[in-house]
């Protein structure tokens, strides 16, 4: 009776480094080298859209904080002004 396997060898060719790489990558995420190549190569990388609908989106977030930033220190600068006005500066 012939066993089927679940999984098959891959054989990959790499420089010292590279497998290197992926021992220590394997190593801090507490998985073994086989499972880490599956997983990343598992995962599709984003797509450019992804890409740029995110940096699109940190551009109006880092533009909403500046206009935040100005509306509280002007904010803040009424309120000094009305406690000086009235002596509790």
């Amino acid at each position: 009776m012939k066993r089927i396997s679940k999984t098959e060898r891959i054989t990959i060719l790499g420089t010292p480094e590279f497998k290197a790489f992926l021992a220590l990558e394997a190593e801090k995420t507490g998985i073994s080298v086989s499972e880490l190549v599956r997983t990343r190569c598992e995962h599709a990388p984003p797509s450019n859209e992804n890409s740029e609908t995110l940096e699109a989106l940190a551009r109006e977030l880092t533009h909403a904080v500046a206009d935040a930033r100005q509306a509280l220190e002007a904010g803040m600068a009424d309120v000094q002004e009305v406690l000086a006005s009235r002596g509790a500066a």
